[in-house]
């Protein structure tokens, strides 16, 4: 595994530095270009705060928010910017076990392998939107 010598501490850092900067650049980008096609279709509308209108059925789950965003619906992109931010961190936690794998660090691999799993059973199994 001679790719995995050239990792240090300060390779990684700046590696995670950048995964999580790409993440939330990638997810403004899209909530941005949904919230211009939101305004250019519902801006001129009157708001109503009286009744509260949740979110259609169809972007309750990934499967139909892909399906929207992949259509250009507005609310669909918003829904996958919004998934894209919370996904960022998520990928940094999954990045920092290779980066723990890479220095041959087990007990750090051990409790962020933990992390991870705690954080994908909140995100997936605990009947969320997924």
């Amino acid at each position: 595994m001679a790719w995995m010598q050239n990792w240090t501490d300060r390779r990684i850092e700046e590696i995670v530095a950048d995964l999580l900067r790409a993440g939330v650049t990638i997810s403004a980008l899209v909530v941005f270009v949904g919230a211009c096609f939101y305004l250019a279709r519902y801006g001129h509308a009157p708001a109503d705060y009286r009744v509260f209108h949740g979110e259609p059925t169809d972007l309750r789950n990934l499967r139909g928010i892909v399906h929207s965003a992949k259509d250009l619906r507005s609310r669909g992109m918003i829904q996958l910017g919004l998934l894209f931010l919370i996904a960022t961190p998520v990928a940094r936690v999954a990045f920092s076990i290779w980066g723990f794998a890479a220095e041959h660090d087990r007990l750090y691999m051990i409790f962020t392998g933990i992390v991870l799993i705690i954080l994908l059973y909140s995100l997936l199994g605990s009947g969320s939107a997924f």
